[in-house]
């Protein structure tokens, strides 16, 4: 009978609640900004992979979350995609980046990493725009600000530049963007390294003197070819 009755006592206690432990909470719900920030994060990696013909049931399974809640949240596939796009391509993650860059560092550490920066940006840029398309969505002053933000990293060496930071922060852009798209360069591949030292030294290592002919008879004389 004690058995019985201690057996009996063991499973009442087993379907009690436990006193001494804390009372268990349902997790809050999250916030609609959250819950659109958490969906174009879990969107952004199928984009890439599958471009704009990713399912939304593809999205609401890397997200975790019901199908409906794609569309309570956005309305429609095709705004969730612009929104991700967007947040892909916001310069502002390169922008800080860069802004991490010690100005003290030598000169040829800090433009190997400017380098570096910019030309992973570009191929992002790229990567993203080979599946979804060339659509893209403005980012205002991404020129102008990314440029303000080199010339500061450079300001300590501007002395000895031969342009103005400013201009050599577009330099720099300009040789990351080509090399970015191998088949500017007949599929010719270059290295960060290669980069970093085709801006620091060019192609002979020291400046030269660069003639500008004024006249269509100057031009002649220097054997410039001409346009038809």
């Amino acid at each position: 009978m004690e058995t019985v009755i201690e057996t009996e006592l063991e499973a009442e206690a087993a379907v009690q609640p436990d006193t001494d432990q804390p009372a268990r909470t349902r997790a809050q719900p999250l916030a609609p900004e959250d819950r659109k920030a958490m969906i174009i994060d879990a969107v952004i990696p199928l984009l890439v992979e599958h471009g704009r013909g990713v399912t939304s049931r593809q999205i609401a399974d890397a997200a975790g979350i019901a199908e409906g809640t794609i569309f309570r949240a956005f309305g429609d596939k095709e705004t969730l995609v612009q929104a991700a796009v967007e947040k892909y391509l916001d310069p502002e993650p390169l922008r800080e980046a860069l802004r991490s860059i010690d100005p003290a560092l030598p000169l040829e550490h800090k433009v190997r990493a400017i380098v570096y920066l910019l030309r992973e940006r570009f191929r992002s840029v790229m990567r993203i725009m080979a599946v979804v398309g060339h659509q893209r969505p403005p980012v205002p002053q991404e020129g102008t600000e990314f440029a303000a933000i080199i010339a500061q990293i450079l300001a300590p060496e501007a002395d000895d530049l031969n342009w103005p930071p400013e201009r050599v922060a577009h330099i720099l852009r300009l040789i990351s963007f080509s090399s970015a798209f191998p088949a500017l360069n007949d599929g010719l591949e270059f290295s960060v390294d290669d980069l970093a030292r085709i801006a620091l030294v060019g192609v002979a290592g020291r400046p030269f003197a660069i003639y500008t002919p004024t006249t269509a008879a100057d031009a002649a004389q220097q054997g410039e070819p001409r346009c038809s």
